[in-house]
């Protein structure tokens, strides 16, 4: 790789993956340790965070793991304190959290859509609170937020709190880019379109028909007639 981040720290918030494969948290913790980053990974789950840092580590590249609900503030100000301590600064934010959720407001669970905002949406607002303090006294600093195209049209079926939430997302994204922009720290967000990951294939087992044919129909919605992948949205980030 060509070490565009050499000694670069890099949080990724989520950097686990809910199931067998490569999500876009773990792609972007890889692909971040390849260009020359420290990685301090962080997952709710610690046995996927273990993971991202030993595959990080089999390359020969840096990374800690760590644990935390990135939706509690106390657990995002330990996780910052703990990247400080071990590697003395952050350049790179990158937050990963996002669950999903299939229902309009009717029939969609109050306590659903409360998890729902708190870790798609609160969790960017904790980490940066944290965060952008450090890179402020730095002079320098980047956070990337990952979206969606959820964000910017209906998905064709009721997902109401998903695409609310990843639609904050960006307008929270666009007004830590302009106030902290004479600050020398950027902020963008990516917001990927038809993604095959982890979280997608855990709707297989509560959907009742053939789940070959929807990944199928899948590849099919997107223009080069596939999804995209984990690492399509890493490279975004790098």
């Amino acid at each position: 790789m060509s070490g565009r981040l050499q000694d670069r720290v890099a949080i990724v918030v989520g950097a686990g993956s809910i199931g067998p494969g490569l999500g876009n948290g773990k792609a972007a913790a890889i692909l971040y340790a390849r260009e020359g980053a420290k990685v301090f990974a962080v997952d709710i789950n610690a046995d996927a965070a273990e993971e991202t840092r030993q595959l990080i580590a089999d390359e020969g590249n840096t990374c800690l793991a760590h644990t935390a609900d990135g939706a509690n503030a106390d657990a995002v100000r330990a996780m910052v304190d703990a990247c400080m301590a071990a590697f003395g600064r952050i350049d790179i934010l990158h937050n990963n959290l996002g669950i999903t959720e299939i229902g309009g407001p009717v029939d969609l669970p109050e306590e659903r859509w409360d998890r729902l905002m708190d870790v798609n949406v609160k969790s960017m607002f904790l980490a940066c609170k944290y965060v952008l303090p450090i890179m402020e006294a730095q002079g320098s600093g980047v956070v990337t937020n990952i979206s969606s195209i959820s964000a910017e049209r209906y998905a064709g079926f009721p997902s109401v709190v998903y695409n609310t939430a990843k639609g904050a997302v960006k307008q929270f994204t666009q007004n830590v880019a302009m106030e902290y922009a004479r600050k020398g720290i950027r902020a963008n967000c990516v917001q990927p379109g038809l993604v095959d990951t982890p979280l997608v294939h855990t709707f297989k087992d509560a959907y009742a028909g053939d789940w070959d044919e929807v990944v199928r129909h899948r590849h099919a919605m997107a223009p080069m007639g596939r999804m995209g992948t984990g690492w399509d949205i890493a490279k975004a980030a790098v």
